[in-house]
């Protein structure tokens, strides 16, 4: 038998401690990492670490430093930050799992620190991994309700947020996409000429989304179906109000010649 050479007994400790080394980062669980004697504090050590992680999207290294601030230092004053730079860190990798998981991390942080500075940033972002999940308008509308829901919820905590303006854009965005579901299914009904059906659909959009930006198809809509179950009195508003709202609309040329037709049959 060949004895091993002192070159293969020096490869094979480079290689063990190679592979402890990796066991160990990879298992290191929350224990924060040694910083310098004289350095800055540990927790700003991490805090600058996990930000560096954020900006090159390294979500889970990121994840990880912020996390150990969260669960080593209790009486840091970045831990609030931490624990929303968690949720952010799920939130930006994506994924229905990790929107989950950012959900939860946006609740504990409302629950917490309710009256914290950037509180209108967590539930902000609570309603993104909502809007995240949204659906089709096709399809089932539960997390579209939920985004509406929490951003309504913004609106009502948070009134003078300088992230008013960013949040309403995204609410109409969500609002919008109820709305549409809801038109999508009243048009499923006015074609199959179950038209009582259509109409109260058209009637839903309108009430709880007034400001419904495609309100035009749903005014044609809507005076049609009325106009098709004998209601021409009921009809005629609708196609009035596409006409003085809108200046463009594929609607427009036709909703025209319905009131010409009906004002000249009403004399």
């Amino acid at each position: 038998m060949i004895a091993p050479s002192s070159c293969s007994r020096a490869g094979w400790r480079i290689l063990l401690t190679i592979v402890a080394v990796a066991t160990l980062t990879a298992c290191g669980g929350n224990k924060a990492p040694e910083t310098p004697t004289g350095s800055v504090p540990p927790d700003q050590f991490l805090f600058q670490r996990a930000n560096d992680g954020m900006r090159r999207q390294r979500w889970l290294d990121a994840r990880k430093y912020f996390q150990q601030i969260v669960d080593n230092y209790p009486q840091s004053t970045l831990r609030p930050d931490a624990k929303l730079g968690v949720g952010d860190s799920y939130l930006n990798e994506g994924g229905d799992a990790n929107l989950v998981l950012a959900e939860n991390e946006f609740r504990e942080f409302l629950q917490f620190y309710p009256t914290n500075a950037r509180a209108d940033y967590a539930q902000y972002k609570l309603a993104m991994t909502h809007f995240r999940r949204m659906r089709a308008p096709e399809r089932d509308q539960t997390e579209t309700s939920a985004a509406v829901r929490e951003f309504e919820a913004f609106f009502d905590r948070y009134p003078n947020s300088m992230l008013t303006a960013e949040v309403r854009e995204k609410w109409r965005e969500a609002r919008s996409r109820l709305s549409e579901a809801s038109y999508k299914v009243g048009l499923y009904y006015y074609r199959a000429r179950w038209y009582p059906g259509a109409i109260d659909r058209f009637k839903e959009v309108l009430k709880d989304d007034p400001g419904y930006p495609q309100r035009d198809a749903v005014y044609y809509y809507l005076a049609e179906s009325l106009l098709k179950t004998e209601k021409k009195a009921e009809a005629v508003p609708y196609y009035d109000r596409l006409v003085k709202e809108f200046e463009r609309s594929e609607y427009l040329d036709d909703a025209r010649k319905r009131l010409e037709t009906l004002n000249t049959t009403a004399q």
